[in-house]
Formats: C-alpha cells, structure tokens, sequence
C-alpha cells in the first residue's frame, strides 16, 4: 500500500511539476526574477512600497519581470515598450482580473464593473457609465456642478482666514460633492464647506482603508490553501468595511427609492434616478440594487480620493518650486484676470497649466502599480513565455519615472510637456505608453475624461485664486515632506497642511 501511495504521490507530483515547469523544449523560458523563497515565493520581497521595490528589481532583472507570488505566476512589466505588448499588442488575453479578496469582500463578489469578468455584462456596465456619466456631452452638462463645487471650495479656503488648512480633506469634500451632485442629485457632505463635518472625514478615512486594504498583496489569494486562516487579517477588515460602505450606500439607496422621477429626454438628471427607473421598464437596461450598489461603490472610490491627492500632490510641487507657481499664476492672470475664478472653457487656452497637471500625473500617478490582469491563455511577450493564468502587473509609477524614457525623470519639470518639449505630444490617454496614470486598453479607467477635467479645474482654481505657504515649523518649501504611503493609490504619508492666501478681486470669490 506504502508503495502504490508513493508511485501515486511521485506521479502527480511529476504532473504538477511539469505543468508549472514546462521543459525548454516545450516553451520559451520564464522572463528572469529573483529566486523565490519556499511556499511564499517572491511576496517576502515586496516590502511596504511594491511599487517602489519592483522598480528597484527592474534595475536588476530588467523590465519583464517573472515573480512567484504564492503558487501564482506574476508578471510584472516596467518599461513603455513592454507595457505597449501587454496593453495593445496582447490586450484581448489581459482582459479579465484574477481572483481576489478585494472583489468578493468589498465590491459585492465581483458584480461591479472594475471586476467584473470580461465579457457581455462587464460591456453593458460600461457602456451605461459611458453614456450616463463619461461621454462628452454628459461631462459637458454636468460642468456646471463641478464648477459650483470648486467655487464653494474657494470660500472655505477663504473662510480659513489665512490659516492652515488641510487641503487633501478640503479637496475629498469637494470631488465626493461635485460627484455626489451627478451620481445621487445632492451633495453628500452638508454645504460642501468640509473643515469640521465628522461625515466627510469618516467617508475620506473610509476611501483611503479601501484603498490601503485593496492594495495589500493577500497571502491568501496567492496561496488558496491559506486563505480560511487569515493570516494578516484583511479578509477581517475587508469584510468590516464592506458593512460601512453597504450601510452608505443603502441609506442612499433608501432615500432615493419611491422619489424617483426620470424623464429620458431630460438633461442634468441624476444617475441614481436614472438607474432605479430603468428596474420599473418593461425594456432596456436593468440592474438589481446590488449591481446599482457595487456601480455607486467603483464610482465613490475611483472618483474621489484619486483627484483630489492628484491636486494635493500637484500643490505640494508648486509650493516647492515658487517659480513654476508664478508662472502658471502669470498665464490664468493673462487669460482669466483677476475678477473671477477659472471655468472648464479656459483651460484649452492655459497651455502651461496643462503641463503642470501633465506632469503631475506622470510623477505621481494617482494608482502606482496597475489594478492586476490576468492572462486567459499562454502567450510569448519579448522571447519569453507567460503562462496560462499569470498575474500581470503594470509599474505604472518605473514606467513615469524611467531614465531611459524621460529626462531627469526624478525632477518636477512641466516644460518638458509645452510645445517644443521632447514630450510636447505626449497625452496621458493610454496611446503613449511612457506616462499611462489610466491604464491602457480595454481596461482603461472608465472615468479617465472626468478624472482630467476635474484634476485640471482644481489644479486652475486654487493656483489662480491663492497664494501659498506653509505653516511655521513646517520647514522650507525645499523640504516640504514628500514621502509616499502606499495603496491602491498614491497617498502623500504626511497630509499636506497649508495657507492659503487669496490674491484675487473679491467679487471672484462670490458670496
């Protein structure tokens, strides 16, 4: 019996083995990586910043990467080019997501768009956002929300009286409102004012979890057989928060329900409203309220705390290199003036200030590494082979940030992207790879066009109406703390505290 038991143990072993190890003659080899510890692999090596770290690797391996992650293949790519043959080239075997904890605890078991499996309902998702929220003419008619909301942020900056603020809850407040205003009709946060409302640090505090939960490589995703233990409890804590977002979102949910009048010929109307009358139609499109939940969830998330810590960062630059300040000053003073705060028309005219957000998403990519892919058959990128099943990571942060692909890439230096700059052409759109803050191909963020404008009004607003400094004993502008944490987004370690100092009429400000 001993003896059949291990002719069968050696047997499958052998299959296994073969399965995860084809021989050379089989397949192309495995892209190069650093030697994998027993049963844990390569997670060890990631440490408290994987962006950071696997740029690192990069340097030695080169930027295809192979890394064991558990028993999972992951690939990980660090360079334009191999982002291009993994994003374009090969796009169709990467659509889908792997499996993992983030999307069965926190999104509704993957019935949201950003997991949901690639394919006709994943399309229908899609498409009701791209209509609704995201095409042109629906961010045109919903401008004026995002414009009310900036200038009610500017009173509050006001308001301040020449006082620290903390500018990443102000700017949270203001992109959830903006966005609350298009998804449920109303704002979510009181008047917009931020400051002291418990509310809206518990739904920021709420984000920025999600955010640093989601971005957690879970030893149970990688390793099944470990997954009932827990062992760094963030199924625990993923499932806890699922509760707090669930109970928002129902109580939005609620209230919205047997108050909804939708007319389909009519502009400006909520997509909530929308969502809940089409339940009530013979035809068209119908979601249930966990889909219409999981939807509200992406969009909360994916909408808010990535804009507004792109502004904070993008500030943060400008108080370090007063010069730059000034001259983006100088431009909204030459086509604004000094009575009225920016609008979306201006800012095809503000060529420098688009570098600035230009270059503020290249060095600070709002998501550092690319939410996973995972490849549906085997396929061959640059001479080696990438199994069936393989996790595929983008480096968007190396990608930005990669010397052989920018000049002092390490410097904030907006110029490169004005005309006659050696990356004048560059767009951030996903079709050139050497900056790709939204991802690329199918899977690119749906709400990149509006993540764009409302990153550019804020950034436009707050340059133009204020000067800035920082508080006494904060140190020098030169040595402003610019330390990243690290998440599913880049959140600055040290929220940035500032003073605001208006510089316009005071009729720009409003009432």
């Amino acid at each position: 019996m001993t003896i059949l038991f291990s002719i069968f143990f050696g047997c499958l072993l052998y299959i296994l083995l073969k399965k995860t190890f084809p021989s050379k003659g089989q397949f192309a080899p495995l892209p190069p990586g650093p030697k994998p510890w027993p049963i844990v692999g390569n997670l060890p090596h990631l440490g408290r910043k994987p962006h950071q770290t696997l740029a690192a690797m990069a340097g030695s391996y080169g930027p295809l990467m192979h890394l064991w992650m558990g028993s999972v293949h992951v690939v990980v790519a660090a360079s334009a080019a191999v982002a291009e043959q993994f994003l374009k080239t090969h796009d169709s075997n990467f659509a889908n997501r792997p499996p993992n904890s983030g999307a069965k605890y926190i999104a509704y078991n993957y019935q949201d768009l950003v997991f949901a499996p690639y394919g006709p309902r994943w399309r229908m998702l899609r498409k009701i956002c791209n209509v609704h929220l995201f095409s042109a003419k629906a961010l045109d008619d919903f401008r004026h929300v995002r414009q009310e909301e900036v200038a009610v942020l500017t009173r509050a900056l006001v308001s301040a009286d020449k006082k620290a603020v903390n500018l990443a809850q102000l700017l949270n407040v203001c992109t959830t409102n903006a966005l609350g205003r298009v998804l449920l009709g109303k704002r979510v946060f009181g008047d917009g004012g931020g400051g002291s409302d418990p509310k809206a640090d518990e739904f920021k505090s709420m984000v920025v979890e999600l955010m640093e939960l989601a971005g957690v490589f879970n030893i149970g995703d990688f390793i099944p057989s470990l997954q009932m233990f827990d062992l760094q409890g963030v199924a625990g804590k993923m499932k806890k928060l699922h509760s707090r977002f669930d109970a928002f979102l129902n109580t939005i949910l609620e209230e919205h329900k047997g108050n909804v009048i939708y007319d389909n010929k009519a502009n400006n109307v909520d997509f909530l409203s929308m969502l809940l009358s089409s339940q009530n139609e013979g035809e068209g499109t119908k979601l249930n309220d966990i889909e219409i939940k999981a939807l509200l969830l992406n969009m909360f998330t994916a909408g808010t705390d990535t804009s507004s810590s792109t502004v904070e960062w993008g500030i943060a630059e400008l108080i370090r290199n007063p010069k730059l300040l000034s001259q983006a000053q100088k431009e909204l003073d030459g086509v604004v003036g000094p009575d009225r705060l920016p609008t979306e028309s201006d800012l095809l005219q503000l060529p420098f200030l688009t570098a600035i957000v230009k270059e503020t998403f290249r060095l600070h990519p709002s998501t550092p590494l690319s939410l996973p892919r995972m490849a549906s058959e085997d396929c061959e990128i640059n001479g080696y082979h990438i199994p069936k099943g393989s996790t595929l990571l983008v480096n968007i942060w190396a990608i930005s940030r990669d010397p052989n692909a920018w000049t002092d890439p390490l410097v904030f230096r907006p110029e490169r992207f004005m005309p006659g700059g050696e990356k004048a052409n560059v767009d951030l759109r996903g079709n050139d790879f050497e900056t790709i803050p939204f991802g690329a191909g199918r899977r690119i963020c749906a709400g990149m066009s509006l993540g764009i404008r409302m990153v550019q009004l804020l950034t436009a607003t707050l340059v133009h109406a204020f000067d800035w400094s920082l508080p006494s004993g904060e140190g020098s502008e030169e040595k402003l703390n610019m330390e990243e944490g690290y998440g599913l987004t880049l959140q600055r370690v040290v929220p940035l505290m500032v003073i605001p100092r208006p510089r316009l009429a005071v009729l720009a400000y409003g009432s």
